[in-house]
């Protein structure tokens, strides 16, 4: 049986819909509180077993490559500030797996950002990561990623997970259209994938969610298509090539998806990410609730 060891995480997106931040920061650098996206989505690779990640980069990421390096001017500074205690904290975030960079020198889309892995990745099966996506599972749930990969080593075939959207949304989202398989109804056989198809001929509700596990087959499907709207090579296109062929599961999983590309579900993450925590969220709530006696009422 076949296992995932290795995963791509593009992350080469020029971030437009956060400017003037994404300026000099790469959006996958913008913090949930006091931690960035991308750390949220190479930990939750970690946890589910992950120990080689490839991140695609492009012009002006370096700011990624810097956080997961050591930093021994930091650490000296640290340590003669009598707080050595955080410098576990700063190497850990570079210790929990190999982590390897590949610049995407032209903006040519998703498709072409997994491409650029194929020599990294040797043939064997993979995990891909959006590097703007933070999933997180229920309480006591296995990591998003992990429940993927648990599909992926029972079917031995590609999987995508999708997760269930209002069907006024679907119009932002890649839709996937298939047949529950195995009597287990929330894995797919996939048909086909329709991108932000219009409500009234959506195949179904359920929406890619950032997560996938590809057979090597991906890169010779993803070779095969053409480039789409504004000159960018489509995943979703190359899935549909790969599932004519083989066989490629959707998996209706246990998780929420916070998609961080979008303003407003960037400020919904920091907000319930802060309210968690122990250090940050009893005042938080005391100042909503404060706002909202106020007179101040959420849009």
């Amino acid at each position: 049986m076949k296992q995932v060891r290795k995963a791509i995480i593009p992350a080469a997106g020029m971030g437009t819909r956060f400017l003037p931040a994404t300026k000099s920061m790469p959006k996958e650098m913008l913090p949930i509180v006091d931690k960035p996206v991308l750390q949220y989505v190479i930990e939750e690779a970690v946890n589910s077993g992950i120990d080689d990640i490839l991140i695609v980069t492009g012009r002006g990421k370096q700011a990624i490559e810097n956080h997961f390096d050591y930093n021994p001017d930091l650490e000296v500074f640290l340590r003669s500030a009598g707080k050595s205690d955080l410098i576990e904290l700063v190497r850990d975030i570079g210790e929990q797996a190999q982590i390897h960079y590949i610049r995407q020198k032209e903006q040519l889309g998703l498709g072409d950002a997994i491409r650029l892995g194929r020599h990294h990745m040797g043939g064997e099966p993979f995990a891909v990561l959006l590097g703007d996506t933070i999933i997180e599972p229920p309480h006591g749930q296995k990591p998003g990623l992990r429940q993927v990969l648990d599909a992926f080593e029972q079917t031995q075939s590609s999987v995508v997970a999708v997760h269930r959207v209002p069907m006024e949304w679907v119009s932002r989202y890649g839709v996937v259209d298939g047949e529950p398989e195995g009597g287990n109804p929330d894995l797919l056989r996939l048909r086909k994938l329709v991108e932000k198809p219009a409500m009234n001929v959506a195949p179904s509700n359920l929406a890619i969610a950032g997560r996938y596990v590809f057979t090597a087959e991906i890169f010779d499907c993803i070779d095969r298509t053409q480039r789409g709207v504004g000159g960018e090579i489509q995943l979703t296109d190359a899935m549909n090539l790969l599932a004519q062929d083989h066989p490629v599961y959707a998996l209706a999983w246990q998780a929420r998806r916070f998609d961080i590309g979008n303003r407003l579900e960037y400020a919904k993450c920091f907000l319930e990410f802060a309210l968690k925590r122990e250090d940050t969220g009893p005042k938080l709530l005391e100042h909503l609730k404060w706002l909202l006696e106020d007179g101040e009422q959420p849009v």
